[in-house]
């Protein structure tokens, strides 16, 4: 038999949205997971995060954010709950740093950070197929975006929904994943990691990566828009600075969805308006092959050239973004 890697290691040649809302596989290589193990775990992550860990429940999924003391990100997360460890997913390229970053305040706290990914593989499912798929093997689903459920074959994560269908993180045991990746890939697209970020391109969600640290406060990037900034927990590094971009009128910028033809653009790219062509009016966040030659991104721009609509990537005479509706709406924060 085939292992799971072998198996699903040839994506298609060209991924479009036609092909990911019938139904894809992918395995998640550029994405890590840290695991916090120990009876402290959520109230030491409560202390680092911006998302309410204390109250996680067992069957919830939050997005939550890492942010210096400027307020600015270092590492966007979807979190959870396995037993008494949370479980931190990013960037894979970011994980060395940030885990270590975070052991460093773990002081006398109860809780040990390992890689979670030892031994296991994170499969993403989405399209219309996904779900009659994963009923081989599994008798229920997770009901809602951002739940979950524990299986023997692993833990199954519904997360933000894109292409019209819902899409699933699978983590499962090496094993268990070469038992069943033969279906999957039979009767699923095979896609590679740029699919799953064009997924989530398309769901609004953004992804912190090493091109983009630091440079976004949650509220750009539309953080709190999706879940992942509690407001009235209690303080965090950049908490003030977080909060005080809610409250008192500080936040002139937003995220929006948009179409570019340059296969070139990618995340960190500087985008620009005619109306000031010396300086840059936004970053690509993130930014996915789209299948027709360019690229879909997310791009955090000032909320003046996102009502204008006339904005170009790399300068004032760049490729135009031609925007798309986003999956939810955009709070302005009239500011």
């Amino acid at each position: 038999m085939n292992t799971w890697n072998q198996v699903l290691a040839a994506p298609a040649a060209a991924v479009t949205p036609a092909v990911l809302a019938t139904g894809f596989v992918a395995h998640l290589a550029d994405t890590g997971i840290i695991a916090f193990a120990g009876e402290e775990s959520r109230s030491f992550l409560h202390s680092q995060l911006t998302n309410d860990v204390e109250h996680l429940g067992e069957r919830d999924v939050r997005l939550a954010g890492y942010c210096t003391p400027k307020g600015r990100l270092l590492a966007s997360f979807l979190m959870w709950r396995d037993g008494d460890a949370v479980l931190l997913q990013l960037a894979r390229e970011l994980q060395p740093a940030i885990q270590k970053r975070l052991q460093m305040f773990v002081l006398r706290a109860k809780t040990k950070a390992s890689d979670a990914l030892e031994g296991r593989v994170l499969l993403g499912i989405g399209g219309a197929d996904g779900e009659a798929v994963l009923r081989t093997w599994f008798d229920a689903l997770p009901e809602a975006p951002y739940t979950k459920l524990d299986h023997p074959l692993g833990t199954l994560l519904r997360v933000a929904d894109a292409f019209g269908a819902p899409r699933y993180q699978w983590l499962a045991t090496s094993q268990a994943a070469d038992t069943v990746a033969a279906e999957l890939a039979g009767r699923l697209n095979v896609a590679g990691t740029e699919a799953w970020r064009l997924a989530d391109i398309h769901a609004g969600v953004p992804l912190v990566t090493a091109a983009t640290q630091e440079q976004f406060v949650p509220q750009m990037v539309n953080l709190e828009l999706l879940g992942g900034v509690n407001f009235k927990k209690g303080c965090y590094p950049g908490q003030e600075i977080v909060a005080r971009s809610q409250y008192l009128g500080k936040l002139k910028r937003r995220t929006a969805l948009a179409t570019i033809d340059d296969a070139a653009i990618a995340a960190g790219t500087e985008v620009f308006t005619p109306a000031d062509p010396a300086q840059p009016c936004g970053m690509v966040v993130n930014a996915a092959p789209n299948g027709a030659g360019g690229v879909d991104a997310l791009v955090e721009m000032k909320l003046e050239a996102l009502e204008a609509g006339a904005v170009h990537a790399g300068s004032a005479q760049g490729p135009a973004l031609r925007f798309q509706p986003m999956p939810y709406v955009l709070d302005k924060l009239d500011v």
